[in-house]
């Protein structure tokens, strides 16, 4: 079982699902003790579809990672992210209540409780679960005092602006039948970029205003920040596996041998490809004799599907950040698995018309550092490292409701998640 320094994360994608054990050491630093990844099954662009089948790929994934670190879990943090997964900002504005021991109107704790109440007083869809709750700025008086709780501030009015994100209450059902099916508790979801930015997003980066994008298989996924906070979200479904369609569709080979040419020889911008570059050998399908392929060909193919992503990225993030876009002056990090296609940066930065783009790796936490310093895996040390002050559930009574879908675990889970952000 997790104890009190044990967290575990995983991210559910659509190809790969991996899992990482984080452990607070005597020192109470946090080490990477293990990292996981198996194929994954049952999925469609980051949505479970098979419950069985993805149930054992879960399983295969957490009980490989408990072996590599010899630590037996119970609880386990997972990622969520997709097209079905949004985020609103909303408003809410309280008089600052005058305290009755020196009869002066300062923001105590309960003013901002209140006003994040009233900020999230609103109706959502039936089929729409509220995951993240996460202050953007409060205001005093109507003077900005930035994201940090302004206890103890002198004033009349208090406001506070907070970023709501939601998900379909069909896709965490999903995740947790999943979950319990394989034998451990959901003890709670997270925005999947929100945790990268724990992992890979430097303070001056998230005070300066950058974007971080997830190029995902099945989807890619944003999040944009600004003065130490997020501002939007978005998802665009489009992500690797269409690129490695397109090989498959214009080289007529099956996706399974595109994908691993993707993977061994894929370059997504042109001007890094050599003439000398060796020709990517095309396997034979149906008694035909191997062929082959320029690499300049296959990038050419790549490098047009990946720019269409990074247009459908740029068109979403105007759409949904109004005129926010205009102040970011830190950097684009690209994560996930298509950060590891080279020439993704230089193809970045010719699309976004600026050279501030990197690739989010995250820091080093001990371990095996080669196993998980990768942008691929940060959404699981993100998980790890947003999560490492909270404490685990150990009350006997819901471990007892560990088959019970009743979902009260989820919710103490989540409430402390959502103070954590405050």
């Amino acid at each position: 079982m997790n104890d009190d320094r044990t967290i575990v994360g995983l991210d559910i994608g659509t190809n790969v699902i991996r899992a990482a054990i984080g452990r607070i050491n005597d020192e109470g630093k946090l080490e990477i003790v293990a990292v996981s990844q198996r194929k994954s099954a049952g999925l469609r662009n980051g949505v479970i579809v098979n419950i069985e089948e993805a149930k054992d790929a879960i399983k295969e994934t957490i009980e490989d990672v408990e072996q590599n670190a010899g630590i037996i879990v119970d609880f386990v943090l997972c990622a969520i992210g997709g097209s079905l997964v949004e985020s609103e900002s909303a408003r809410g504005v309280v008089p600052i209540r005058i305290n009755s021991r020196n009869n002066r109107s300062e923001v105590t704790r309960e003013d901002i409780d209140k006003v994040i109440e009233i900020a999230t007083a609103m109706n959502y869809p039936a089929d729409r679960e509220k995951i993240h709750v996460i202050p953007q700025n409060y205001l005093v008086d109507g003077v900005s005092v930035g994201i940090q709780a302004p206890v103890n501030r002198l004033g009349f009015k208090l406001e506070a602006e907070v970023l709501i994100v939601t998900a379909s209450k069909t896709v965490i059902q999903n995740m947790r039948s999943c979950m319990l099916r394989a034998d451990y508790i959901l003890g709670g979801v997270m925005l999947k970029t929100l945790a990268q930015t724990q992992s890979v997003c430097h303070d001056d980066e998230l005070e300066l205003g950058s974007i971080i994008i997830d190029l995902g298989a099945g989807t890619t996924d944003v999040i944009v920040l600004l003065h130490g906070a997020p501002v939007s979200t978005a998802s665009v479904p489009v992500g690797g596996n269409l690129v490695t369609n397109d090989i498959a569709i214009v080289t007529g080979i099956p996706v399974a041998a595109a994908e691993k040419i993707k993977l061994e020889s894929g370059c997504c911008w042109l001007p890094a490809v050599s003439e000398d570059d060796e020709d990517v050998i095309l396997p034979g399908v149906g008694g035909r004799a191997p062929e082959l392929l320029a690499k300049s060909q296959l990038c050419q193919i790549i490098q047009a599907r990946m720019e269409q992503i990074f247009s459908m990225v740029k068109t979403a993030i105007i759409n949904n950040t109004n005129d926010s876009i205009k102040q970011l002056s830190g950097n684009i990090i690209l994560t996930g698995g298509g950060a590891l296609l080279p020439g993704v940066v230089e193809l970045a930065q010719a699309k976004f018309k600026t050279s501030s783009v990197r690739i989010g790796i995250p820091e080093s936490l001990g371990g095996k550092e080669s196993d998980y310093r990768r942008p691929d895996f940060a959404t699981v040390i993100g998980l790890i490292e947003a999560n490492k002050l909270m404490p685990q559930i150990h009350d006997p009574k819901i471990r007892q409701k560990k088959q019970s879908s009743s979902g009260k675990e989820k919710d103490s889970i989540l409430k402390r998640m959502r103070d954590f952000f405050f």
